[in-house]
């Protein structure tokens, strides 16, 4: 089997609540397969492939994998590609054998998890070609599906991006909504460095608000949708006391400009919040 760990992640406790959510498991009538327990018999084996039918950039098969041994503990699995591999059309990603009505069972909710991980690496990786700028880096944002947030994260670094907070607690973001309740960009920054916060990420929309930031200790500064003409002139202004990221606007379009202005960082927050699921089909034959 497999080994898949994330920090934060339960594996376990995410496989057995999504096969719970899908059999109903607490709900009248609920907790089991009524289609494969009706219609396949109980000792039935079934083999099976899992390939790509676009091109693709893997994620998740590690997790897939953990679906289909939770409920046929014997099943035989072999993967065929790793997470990070570019699939052509066609690709075989897994191939299985088991129980029949496990595998059924468990086929929604693996291949949900691929076609959704493999999607937002796919995305990514489109642009990071885009991009095309080894010195800059693109990064996700906290714009994910709740509970699946380690593993969309996850999926962004297989597509060659790194990722920026993880959540609320390991670093500052102040943004305009807690500016105005402090005040000034400079007071919420102030207020932060007084808290002991280490990572303060400060974002300005105009010009004016860079000296204030960085003056009251911000450590890294958010350049909010400023067109490429502005974000090199701020780039100017900030003369690399702190990193810069380039936020707002950035498409497949406009993400190559932008990050040649000099910004250390982009940030795309679409990665994960929009990312299509990727074409990926299981095809089983009884045996």
């Amino acid at each position: 089997m497999t080994t898949f760990t994330l920090p934060g992640f339960d594996l376990d406790r995410f496989v057995g609540g999504t096969l719970a959510e899908d059999l109903g498991e607490g709900l009248p009538g609920g907790g089991h397969d009524v289609t494969s327990e009706s219609v396949i018999p109980a000792d039935a084996r079934f083999a099976g492939v899992m390939d790509s039918r676009d091109p693709i950039v893997v994620a998740g098969l590690p997790v897939a994998e953990a679906f289909f041994r939770a409920l046929d503990p014997s099943a035989e699995i072999e993967l065929l590609a790793q997470d990070g591999d570019v699939a052509a059309p066609g690709t075989d990603l897994m191939r299985l054998t088991g129980n029949a009505r496990a595998l059924l069972t468990a086929e929604r909710s693996a291949l949900n998890t691929v076609q959704h991980l493999s999607g937002i690496a796919t995305m990514v990786r489109e642009y990071v070609t885009a991009m095309d700028n080894a010195d800059c880096t693109l990064l996700d944002t906290r714009k994910t599906i709740p509970g699946l947030r380690h593993l969309e994260k996850y999926a962004t670094r297989q597509g060659g991006a790194s990722n920026h907070r993880m959540g609320l607690w390991d670093a500052a973001m102040i943004k305009d909504n807690h500016v105005a309740v402090a005040g000034s960009v400079g007071e919420a920054v102030r207020r932060a460095v007084a808290a002991g916060v280490k990572e303060i990420i400060c974002e300005v929309d105009r010009l004016d608000q860079i000296e204030p930031a960085l003056e009251a200790g911000a450590t890294r500064l958010l350049l909010d949708n400023m067109e490429p003409d502005t974000l090199r002139e701020a780039v100017g202004m900030v003369a690399d006391r702190v990193p810069t990221e380039a936020s707002g606007g950035i498409n497949l379009d406009t993400i190559k400009a932008k990050a040649a202005t000099g910004v250390q960082f982009v940030s795309v927050g679409r990665l994960t919040q929009s990312a299509p699921a990727a074409d990926i089909g299981l095809d089983f034959t009884p045996l």
